[in-house]
């Protein structure tokens, strides 16, 4: 069929067209901001030790992990907590509805106790194995589900043994939640913990007891809110620099490589809805820095096409046939676009282990751009080319000496 490389490359763009409109339509619901895009709160925590003694780094590393179980309960997307000193705790949560919630939940102590009526603590806190909310079909209440360890299986079946009658009190930070009576000996180390609050609040007690109880007292000493406009508005100049970028990449490449040019760009759409949905796949979070990764991992896949470009040209100068100079360039491209990307790689590997979380966004955006972009230059663009080549309009050689 005469002009069947048009007509293919016409198809192929359209296609790539149709999912470029129905990736900015949708994905945006799907990505994951980061705080200095969609807000949140930003808090700082000084552990107060006990009266004649220090702050260990044993208790802080038990209290930075202990805050990130909790964080874990929120059901927010990479949040960041980091030591500041031998006794600091930065903790950024993005995304945040209840700002004041939140802080109520990382402050408190979650010490819980299972006391006899003399107020002797019979089971405590340290012996849980889990604790899940539920809600009770009775009256749609909230409920919490306990497990324990064996050795708190064994001390909660002897006192329920011997308090057959009793009440046994149920306490988190002192506070008592409920006082059940014992009817009979519960040997199987489960127990339930009702009382006049919902499924959210016995979900946020859940996640106190499942991350248990801080090793040492905290206090706020600084909190920062970013409000969803700021977000909002870093968000929207953002997405404005974005269209920059790639406005003038593309005005770029067509205006100086012609055919090839166009072809590249229609590679990068390829690429730049690969990338997104790559990210979103792994559910990794989008910050600012992530977003000025987007723009130097598609600089780089230009790089890259511009690297097979010139070699291709490099061949024709010599005489060879257009084939001939499409696949000796990519073969003499390929050597110089693996070992600028492998380093690239390397460097990402470095600053994603040593950094934190807007430095490791950076990192995981870089890199997946990276592998993308080798694949759509090398693969796609390379089939691009070899569509447009056997088309007897477009394989003509003067198209790709620009």
């Amino acid at each position: 069929m005469k002009h069947k490389g048009i007509l293919s490359l016409l198809l192929i763009t359209i296609i790539l067209g149709a999912a470029l409109f129905l990736t900015i339509r949708f994905a945006p619901g799907f990505i994951n901001l980061g705080l200095d895009l969609q807000g949140g709160i930003h808090v700082v925590m000084q552990a107060v030790p006990d009266e004649g003694s220090e702050v260990t780094n044993g208790q802080m590393e038990t209290l930075s992990a202990v805050m990130a179980e909790r964080v874990k309960g929120f059901g927010l997307a990479e949040p960041l907590i980091q030591r500041e000193g031998s006794d600091r705790l930065i903790i950024e949560l993005a995304g945040v509805t209840d700002p004041d919630q939140a802080l109520e939940t990382l402050g408190k102590t979650a010490k819980l106790e299972f006391r006899d009526p003399k107020g002797n603590v019979v089971v405590s806190g340290s012996e849980l194995e889990d604790a899940r909310a539920g809600i009770l079909e009775s009256n749609g209440k909230g409920v919490i589900y306990l497990t324990f360890n064996a050795e708190g299986a064994k001390k909660f079946a002897a006192a329920t043994e011997r308090l057959i009658g009793q009440t046994i009190g149920i306490y988190l930070d002192n506070e008592e939640l409920q006082s059940p009576k014992v009817n009979e000996k519960i040997p199987s180390g489960k127990a339930e913990i009702t009382g006049d609050f919902d499924y959210e609040d016995a979900a946020n007690k859940a996640a106190l007891l499942r991350s248990g109880a801080l090793p040492v007292n905290v206090e706020v000493i600084e909190q920062r809110t970013v409000g969803p406009q700021l977000g909002a508005e870093s968000l929207q100049k953002s997405y404005i620099a974005i269209l920059y970028g790639i406005c003038g990449i593309f005005l770029l490449m067509i205006v100086y490589y012609r055919l090839t040019g166009l072809l590249a760009c229609i590679s990068l759409v390829l690429y730049g809805i690969l990338l997104i949905w790559t990210m979103i796949g792994i559910k990794a979070t989008i910050t600012l820095p992530g977003i000025a990764a987007f723009l130097l991992s598609m600089g780089m896949a230009v790089d890259a096409n511009v690297i097979i470009f010139e070699r291709i040209k490099d061949e024709l100068r010599r005489g060879k046939s257009l084939a001939a100079s499409v696949r000796s360039g990519f073969q003499r491209a390929f050597k110089a676009i693996l070992d600028s990307n492998v380093t690239t790689l390397i460097a990402t590997v470095v600053l994603f282990y040593f950094g934190q979380t807007m430095i490791k966004g950076f990192a995981i955006t870089l890199s997946l751009g990276i592998l993308v972009s080798m694949f759509t230059a090398i693969v796609f663009t390379r089939f691009l080319l070899n569509l447009a080549m056997k088309d007897s309009t477009l394989g003509r050689k003067s198209l790709y000496r620009s």
